[in-house]
């Protein structure tokens, strides 16, 4: 019996909407068929060069050989045994591997999970555990991800919360400072120190600290708008969690391997994080997160309390030991400082151009723009976002917007782009916002 193969595009298009709910997003109706580097291959043989980087999981890009000659290596093996029903190398040797490369020199574990959403739940475990505390606490504008408990800590109502409630209890998000929409009367520090001041105040008007049992941050806040808080601000959360005994956990899902131009981004602000959640480009697009810090925070829970059944999988700790070697032996976080210049003086040119181009703000490849109505007003321009990232995605680029308000467009290109595949990007780029 001859079988039919359906797929055609418009065949494709036609199951996923018959099959899959609208609630799942996509931001490119076109179908992958392979990819490399910093592009993607379509089923009609379009090419897609990847600003989007899955959502910032892919900095050593698509299909690294590196990568899927680790991979290939594990699945002949074994593909899980689970973890907590018979041990492997690869968790064992990835935890260490984690534990030498994050920040801080005293004792530290690792353990690992599938999504950044389960590596903070079970940041937040720990922390209730040791600190034998219920509260935590997060940031205005954070996210954090889609389960119920991280629905609760994360920022943005729509589309992440609306209708999805009622939420876990004992989360608060405190006041973050956003110095582009500072008052005009106060300076940078002058704002600082207000900020600080709200923070201070939020602990004594919001939540007391001595019920709190930890305070999540990112470094830079992603789905927020890649908004980076002043230093000053984020060492006094680091110095305050300190003084009350609070756990400070630095969310690095995003901004970890690579993206800032340093390993984690917590680098940048010279505080040292008790914990730090990792996922996204851990594993080069496979599955897999964890939980790094102290020692006497991670182990104070009992045996049977943290894990689950695909926790760690044998398959994901193959790719997330290349992908480490891989940024390491590429040189990939200098790549990511020089692809964030690139980035940013094209943005400057299209700045000079055009009065709805506002702030440019980066860290290392981090880097994003805010479109507003006008530079004097600041006030957020969706339209005009959604245009520009409507005609990239209908003419070869992957891009995506972020921010409370639906007006930044972000930049998650793969650190190993070529120059050849950036400059067809940024032509694009430059066509849209033209």
């Amino acid at each position: 019996m001859a079988v039919v193969n359906l797929t055609t595009t418009e065949e494709l298009q036609n199951k996923r909407n018959k099959y899959i709910p609208k609630g799942v997003s996509n931001g490119n109706l076109n179908i992958a068929h392979h990819a490399e580097g910093a592009t993607i291959t379509d089923l009609n043989q379009n090419e897609w060069i990847d600003f989007a980087g899955a959502i910032g999981t892919l900095n050593v890009g698509h299909s690294h050989p590196k990568v899927t000659e680790a991979v290939n290596k594990q699945v002949e093996k074994f593909l899980h045994p689970g973890f907590n029903v018979m041990m492997y190398e690869g968790y064992i040797n990835l935890a260490e591997k984690l534990c030498q490369i994050t920040p801080g020199d005293f004792d530290k574990q690792a353990m690992l999970f599938n999504s950044g959403a389960e590596a903070v739940e079970n940041a937040i475990k720990v922390s209730r555990k040791y600190t034998g505390r219920q509260a935590v606490v997060s940031f205005t504008r954070g996210f954090h991800g889609r389960t119920n408990l991280t629905m609760g800590m994360t920022s943005k109502v729509k589309p992440y919360k609306f209708g999805f409630g009622p939420f876990t209890p004992e989360l608060y998000q405190a006041p973050s400072p956003y110095l582009y929409h500072k008052p005009e009367n106060l300076t940078d520090n002058e704002y600082i120190d207000l900020k600080i001041e709200e923070f201070k105040e939020f602990f004594t008007a919001t939540v007391a600290p001595e019920t709190v049992a930890c305070v999540v941050m990112e470094p830079v806040q992603g789905e927020g708008g890649f908004v980076i808080p002043p230093k000053r601000f984020v060492q006094f959360v680091s110095d305050f969690c300190k003084e009350h005994g609070m756990t400070f956990v630095a969310d690095e899902i995003q901004t970890g391997f690579g993206r800032t131009g340093k390993l984690f981004g917590i680098e940048h602000f010279n505080v040292t994080p008790d914990l730090m959640t990792v996922s996204k480009s851990l594993a080069a697009g496979l599955p897999l997160s964890g939980v790094v810090g102290r020692t006497e925070i991670l182990n104070a829970a009992n045996p049977g309390e943290l894990g689950g059944t695909y926790a760690g999988n044998p398959v994901a700790c193959a790719a997330a030991l290349a992908v480490i070697d891989a940024i390491q032996e590429e040189d990939l976080l200098a790549k990511s400082e020089k692809l964030g210049q690139s980035i940013e003086c094209k943005l400057k040119e299209l700045q000079d151009r055009h009065e709805y181009v506002g702030e440019i703000r980066r860290l290392g490849s981090m880097a994003a723009v805010e479109i507003v109505d006008n530079r004097s007003n600041k006030l957020p321009n969706k339209h005009k976002t959604a245009e520009i990232t409507k005609y990239a995605n209908e003419h070869g680029l992957l891009l995506l917007s972020a921010g409370l308000n639906g007006n930044v467009i972000r930049f998650l290109a793969p650190l190993v782009i070529t120059d050849e595949e950036l400059s067809k990007g940024l032509s694009i780029v430059e066509k849209a916002f033209d």
